[in-house]
């Protein structure tokens, strides 16, 4: 049967600069991929914004004492093993520094993410 596996070490790839903070990505090259899966180093002043397509899973790795996310203008606090699904067209952002493991379904297209 065969299909696709891979094995990525996140803290290997360079990081890219995103509206959250630096983004670490692996898997959105592949053309099979179901998703993709970005390690990220968000800052305090992460940007709104929101995707028509994509649905994003955040787990929280790391925070600052009050670190929320802020979903379509509401904040809600996060500790470390919270998990926030964040669906196509939800305006969203981290608050406060954290680290978080996102999964992006489908795979990450820059295109898709549009700051408000």
């Amino acid at each position: 049967m065969g299909g696709t596996a891979r094995v990525i070490q996140l803290d290997d790839i360079e990081g890219i600069a995103c509206p959250c903070g630096w983004a670490r990505r692996a898997f959105s090259e592949l053309p099979d991929a179901p998703a993709s899966v970005h390690l990220v180093d968000v800052r305090a002043d992460a940007e709104p914004h929101h995707h028509d397509a994509h649905t994003e899973v955040y787990i929280v790795l790391e925070c600052d004492v009050g670190g929320a996310v802020e979903l379509d203008g509401e904040r809600h606090p996060v500790k470390p093993m919270t998990a926030v699904m964040i669906g196509p067209g939800v305006r969203h952002r981290a608050l406060g520094r954290m680290k978080i493991l996102n999964l992006v379904i489908p795979p990450f297209d820059p295109s898709d993410e549009h700051l408000d």
